[in-house]
């Protein structure tokens, strides 16, 4: 495994894989990685020739009040663990690297990057853009891998290669779950013992609404409604946010007549985490 940390050394390297005939799979992350994060590596390894995983806190998605200072940053542990997956190249560029002085441009997108985490993270989308768009760029993979539990991010990266006509093909993987739910990231290590336990309310709220939904209900608002009341009555976790939006464009509905994607932003502690799950209801009887 060669890890770089310039764009210089990484465009040279992987310009002689494409002379090769490789494909090439791009995995995008913010280091602290897990089994979720792995697990895109996996899917990489599968179908690309070569792999090539970033790691990079990008400073432009994150708000004046949020965790970008203290963000979880583990390089070392995480070339061990991609050296073990069998990641072919690492790409873990400095800051002033990704956004030299003077650098004035940015992705401005509207859309599916506006409602939910584009709502309560003025600007967290303008720097997800920028910053896919420049590893795009760089490293002009032939697929990237994107995990589910960042939903909306995935569907922001789709529309951006939409409308820019980018050449790459834009793989969602499934979320990985530890053994009681709580779906994986990077800020679980912010968690007390407590907090840890109770941040399984957003996994079990999710499952609530699923088999709400396979049970026949249908009404939107009656379902936030109940997502609402698990959550007042849970000590120590506050609901952001709770949505039932169409899967392809995050517009709200108001019935559940077709597919739809429950999306769930919660404070445990003061600790924020996200987490969704999509819906499908049975198909109605003849």
């Amino acid at each position: 495994m060669e890890c770089y940390t310039t764009c210089d050394e990484l465009r040279a390297a992987l310009a002689q894989q494409r002379a090769r005939g490789r494909t090439i799979g791009l995995v995008p992350t913010m280091g602290a990685l897990h089994e979720g994060h792995l697990s895109l590596v996996d899917a990489s390894l599968r179908e690309c020739d070569h792999t090539v995983v970033t790691i990079f806190v990008n400073p432009t998605q994150f708000g004046p009040q949020e965790d970008y200072g203290r963000y979880p940053r583990t390089l070392e542990e995480d070339l061990a663990a991609l050296a073990a997956r069998g990641a072919h190249t690492v790409f873990a560029p400095s800051t002033e690297e990704m956004y030299r002085p003077g650098h004035v441009t940015f992705v401005e997108m509207q859309g599916v990057a506006l409602p939910l985490e584009g709502q309560r993270r003025p600007g967290h989308f303008r720097g997800v853009a920028t910053i896919v768009l420049k590893l795009f760029t760089l490293v002009l993979p032939d697929r990237a891998y994107f995990g589910q539990k960042d939903y909306q991010q995935s569907l922001v990266v789709r529309r951006l290669v939409a409308d820019l006509n980018l050449d790459v093909q834009i793989r969602l993987c499934p979320i990985v779950r530890d053994a009681d739910g709580l779906a994986l990231s990077s800020r679980n290590r912010y968690l007390s013992p407590q907090e840890r336990r109770q941040a399984l309310l957003l996994h079990q709220a999710l499952q609530h609404v699923a088999s709400r939904v396979a049970g026949g209900e249908r009404n939107c608002q009656t379902l936030l409604s109940e997502i609402e009341a698990l959550f007042a009555a849970a000590p120590g976790v506050r609901l952001d946010y709770a949505s039932i939006a169409d899967p392809e464009t995050l517009a709200p509905l108001e019935r559940i007549e077709g597919p739809a994607v429950c999306a769930l932003a919660a404070f445990v502690g003061t600790t924020r985490l996200i987490d969704n799950t999509l819906l499908a209801p049975p198909q109605a009887r003849a």
